[in-house]
């Protein structure tokens, strides 16, 4: 009989590969977790005895986040929130979400088990929809949480035609789940890193110094359409021949502005798609990043401007549609340098990185200050089965937020 692991990181680790699958996966032969799904809901109920155990008392909010509190000894503090999501992409990894809510639940069970009572309450919140893989929307119930989400934004139907309205919420109370201004000090949230930065410096964990600005667009080319054997090469209008030429000036731009910057052709779709007609038109998107707001909008720009030369000397019939505009979400200053000690107490050299990648996080900024703390995954892989954490690895994120912690209440004179 194999014994199970000793509470810590090994046991965190653990308890993700546990929830990935059945029934914890709406997913034969892989793992998906959508929100309100019956996988979802399996796994808030596993998920609550684990905080239970913790020493939290556990409760769901109205927008269906699983919440797990361990009081302080002063109810008036403020509290520190601890979190990340529970849901998952289709055919996705086990660690991506889940790790951190699992290390907040191992970060709490420490101190229980230690008999440790802070003046302020801690708070583990697994958030239900960062991931947007069941309904159109993305952080719905973190934007909850932090009072910034629109009444209108609940009007949504999934894939399989459930409004979210009948998918197992109160949508007249959803937005109750927002939390008081000042009610909460801090954020704070452990996620893997979804990149190679980490293993390629061989280093366990990074701090996030904050959440890149991202724009994404949707473009549509139009040419036309023609017999492949018939019509020359000077007299065809090919939408995907120019498109092609767009997504390679993309790359290029992309990779002449030696910065952080990220441009990203993600998908792309040719009509009529058969292998005797040139293409008449041509569909794709455009995702541009960096940590630096102003970066991100020149190199974008230059993006713009070569695809529109691109379409004019071809004779295409270029339009961009700009789908959403996130700016940058920098992490509070005085918290990472929090994080930062917290590394060096743990043995670990600092190293500070943006994150190329959306989290709770970034909505959670509208409420209080942010910290997060990467972890590294092998291959930089993420969104995909093959995903992985080592144990180790776990353990150390779980002495910087054990270590963030008792800074936290240090430096707020509360310890």
């Amino acid at each position: 009989m194999v014994s199970a692991p000793a509470p810590g990181g090994a046991r965190a680790v653990a308890r993700c590969q546990a929830l990935g699958v059945a029934p914890y996966s709406d997913m034969a032969g892989g793992l998906y977790r959508g929100y309100l799904t019956p996988a979802y809901r399996a796994a808030q109920d596993t998920l609550s005895g684990w905080m239970a155990e913790a020493g939290m008392q556990v409760s769901l909010d109205p927008a269906a986040n699983l919440v797990g509190r361990y009081e302080g000894t002063d109810p008036a503090a403020p509290l520190l929130l601890i979190g990340s999501h529970l849901d998952s992409v289709r055919d996705g990894g086990c660690y991506d979400g889940p790790l951190g809510v699992m290390l907040g639940i191992e970060a709490v069970d420490a101190l229980h088990r230690a008999g440790r009572r802070l003046p302020f309450a801690i708070e583990v919140i697994a958030f239900g929809d960062e991931e947007g893989s069941r309904f159109p929307a993305a952080m719905l119930t973190s934007r909850a949480v932090a009072g910034t989400l629109p009444a209108e934004a609940l009007d949504l139907v999934d894939g399989e035609g459930v409004a979210l309205a009948r998918a197992g919420v109160d949508v007249a109370r959803f937005r109750t789940a927002a939390r008081a201004p000042g009610s909460v000090m801090a954020y704070l949230e452990a996620h893997i890193e979804q990149g190679p930065l980490l293993e390629s410096e061989g280093l366990a964990v990074g701090t996030v110094t904050g959440i890149a600005a991202q724009l994404r667009f949707r473009v549509h080319l139009a040419g036309m359409a023609g017999h492949a054997g018939t019509t020359t090469m000077p007299l065809r209008r090919d939408a995907l021949a120019g498109a092609a030429e767009m997504i390679v000036a993309i790359e290029r731009i992309a990779q002449a502005d030696a910065s952080d910057v990220v441009a990203t052709v993600g998908r792309i779709a040719a009509a009529p798609g058969a292998a005797n007609v040139i293409a008449g038109s041509v569909d794709f998107t455009l995702d541009v990043r960096s940590g630096d707001g102003a970066r991100r909008d020149r190199v974008a720009h230059a993006i713009l401007s070569a695809m529109e030369a691109t379409a004019g000397r071809r004779g295409l019939a270029l339009s961009i549609e700009q789908v959403h505009d996130l700016p940058a979400s920098p992490c509070d200053p005085a918290l990472v340098a929090l994080v930062d000690a917290a590394m060096v107490k743990a043995g670990q050299p600092v190293r500070r990185l943006v994150s190329g990648a959306g989290h709770d996080a970034m909505v959670m900024a509208a409420l209080c200050p942010t910290a997060m703390v990467f972890i590294r995954c092998r291959g930089g892989i993420s969104h995909n089965p093959a995903e992985h954490v080592e144990p180790a690895d776990a353990e150390v994120a779980l002495a910087v937020m054990l270590g963030f912690i008792d800074q936290l209440g240090a430096s707020r004179g509360l310890a």
